[in-house]
């Protein structure tokens, strides 16, 4: 899938390469897929089929690194993900707990692996890890390397609440005890640098907000043809905690308010294979409404089809159904001049503060959010001008150059005053 922390990371390095710095971007578990140039390296340390077979057949745990290279090869890891997988938290509760535990996991061998290969690179000054969940890593990488270890922070609760006990509170506890080896969490909104303290119960005093940033090569914001029908979109991952459902409840309400007129809702962004009834019984919904006509699914889209999506739109919503600290799907859509309706919590009201691109309504509230459409229909003035200003202010915070500059701000302040780096012995 095109995953939203892949893609921002990826455009993070390729900005801090073209400033100049030299970065190594390094998957894990399989090679990464983005819709811009993947500046990813070549090799995937912490093979998915590895760390499988590590976490569930003892013998692998043993065997001889030239076996290893068998499964750890880009093909195989290719020829694994072929087809979509299943990454229900529900079942990965043991592994995520084995990955956190470091050294003393099941993949203590993938860590020597990783470890032998930055002894041969060229020092770092930082190691930037891209998630919480491989915090496992913090400790054996700041004990070899003795260089700042930072975290970026960006939706690891979901995943954690998801997980089922005893596997959530035991990976929590492994996280709030590995933060010790991290000098900086960069969670990418002030709404998660406000909340993930106390959710991991780290201090306050180590996090520095990195806000997102996009690459905006493409995003023109256009023209928009009023003659065609009024076009709602949702650009996301399509799953429950996404709210699709909430956005077809809102749009069966709009369209009673609106029948003279014609409208209609399109869909696209990766559907997992656990979710693909999920999405039959919504499509059955808007049939037994009388709106199976103006339902569509686009499914998943690369960059050119996903900007041509968003330009065709007149305007977007994502009413997810938890507090969403990242919200990248917001610029993607913004940077093409299309206002945005979404629900009043996790980064949403600070994203639409700064850019005032759009309209905010109570959470989970399918009648605020069908009035918000008919005020955006009704109103095309008002529409054009959300949508110029959020064009606006998407360019004025949140670029890829904005997300750098504070990047390196911050990787610059744990090099000069690092915490806690091992002697040399």
């Amino acid at each position: 899938m095109y995953c939203g922390s892949c893609l921002r990371d990826n455009a993070l390095a390729a900005e801090l390469l073209a400033r100049g710095h030299d970065v190594v971007l390094t998957p894990v578990y399989t090679p990464t897929r983005t819709d811009e140039r993947n500046v990813s390296g070549a090799h995937v340390f912490f093979g998915g089929i590895s760390v499988y077979l590590e976490q569930h057949a003892p013998l692998f745990r043993y065997t001889p690194r030239f076996l290893d290279q068998l499964w750890d090869s880009n093909w195989a890891l290719r020829l694994a993900t072929r087809r979509q997988i299943k990454v229900d938290p529900k079942s990965l509760g043991e592994l995520t707990v084995s990955m956190l535990r470091g050294d003393e996991g099941f993949q203590r061998k993938e860590i020597g692996k990783l470890l032998d290969w930055l002894r041969r690179e060229s020092r770092f000054d930082v190691v930037n890890l891209p998630y919480a969940l491989l915090l496992g890593l913090a400790e054996p990488l700041k004990r070899v390397l003795k260089v700042p270890i930072c975290c970026t922070l960006q939706g690891e609760d979901l995943f954690l609440d998801a997980l089922g006990e005893p596997f959530r509170s035991r990976s929590l506890d492994l996280i709030r005890a590995a933060a010790e080896h991290v000098d900086a969490f960069l969670p990418v909104s002030r709404y998660y640098a406000e909340y993930m303290p106390d959710y991991l119960a780290v201090p306050q005093s180590k996090m520095r907000v990195a806000p997102l940033g996009i690459n905006l090569e493409g995003y023109m914001p256009g023209h928009r043809d009023r003659s065609g029908p009024f076009t709602v979109g949702f650009f996301a991952r399509v799953a429950p905690e996404k709210g699709l459902h909430v956005l077809c409840d809102a749009y069966k309400r709009f369209r009673a308010q609106s029948r003279g007129t014609r409208a209609r809702l399109l869909v696209a962004g990766y559907l997992a294979p656990e979710h693909a009834s999920y999405l039959d019984d919504l499509t059955e919904q808007m049939t037994k409404s009388g709106l199976a006509s103006e339902f569509e699914y686009r499914g998943e889209l690369d960059r050119a089809g996903k900007i041509a999506f968003l330009q065709s739109l007149d305007v977007m919503s994502v009413p997810a159904t938890y507090a969403e600290p990242k919200g990248m799907f917001l610029l993607e859509a913004m940077a093409t001049g299309v206002p945005v309706v979404q629900p009043r919590r996790g980064a949403f009201p600070e994203i639409l503060e700064k850019t005032g691109g759009g309209l905010l309504v109570n959470p989970d509230d399918p009648d605020a959010l069908a009035e918000a459409l008919r005020q955006l229909q009704n109103d095309p003035s008002l529409a054009s001008a959300l949508g110029e200003t959020g064009a606006a202010g998407v360019r004025a915070h949140y670029t890829v150059g904005h997300m750098a500059e504070t990047v390196e701000r911050i990787y610059a302040e744990v090099i000069r005053h690092p915490q806690g780096i091992p002697a040399a012995h």
